[in-house]
């Protein structure tokens, strides 16, 4: 039991970690405004942009972003992210992005050790597992790792991920 203690301990540090070596967001700065800062969601920007969501995205919410990082968007097939970002697919690419937001504020401490299937803006669920594991990140978002979280903003909160989520 103390080894579970300690490697969730350990999970967390690590968690708080990677959440302090992110730079911190200045005062007053929507989800919006973070992500083009902070020079790892080009892709992530331009398609909120291209989709028309800039403006909801920087409305009061509050809301939690699972944001892909560039990398994240490169590892999918090639092409994908240029025909995405095609005005005749744009309701494709709204799909898409909204599939990683949820409405409300959530910190990673509120799953921590549970598995919680959450509604996601355009009405599909996540599963969210705050379970972690001996030798991976504390939460993962279907598929995608969470590497860096509780990244607090003006009008909710980022949890950067590793993988495009794909509803």
């Amino acid at each position: 039991m103390n080894r579970r203690f300690a490697l969730k301990a350990t999970i967390a540090a690590t968690a708080l970690a990677a959440l302090t070596a992110c730079a911190p967001a200045e005062q007053g700065s929507d989800i919006v405004d973070i992500a083009a800062s902070n020079g790892n969601f080009n892709t992530l920007v331009a398609a909120v942009q291209a989709a028309g969501l800039e403006e909801t995205l920087r409305s009061p919410g509050p809301f939690t972003v699972f944001a892909p990082t560039d990398a994240a968007f490169a590892a999918l097939p090639a092409g994908t992210v240029d025909s995405l970002l095609l005005p005749e697919n744009k309701d494709q690419l709204v799909s898409i992005l909204t599939y990683h937001v949820l409405p409300g504020s959530v910190a990673s401490s509120d799953v921590l050790g549970q598995v919680v299937n959450a509604e996601t803006v355009n009405g599909k669920t996540v599963r969210v597992d705050g379970t972690g594991s001996k030798l991976g990140p504390a939460v993962k978002v279907n598929d995608a790792n969470v590497t860096s979280a509780d990244i607090l903003a003006t009008n909710g909160i980022i949890h950067v991920i590793d993988k495009v989520l794909l509803p």
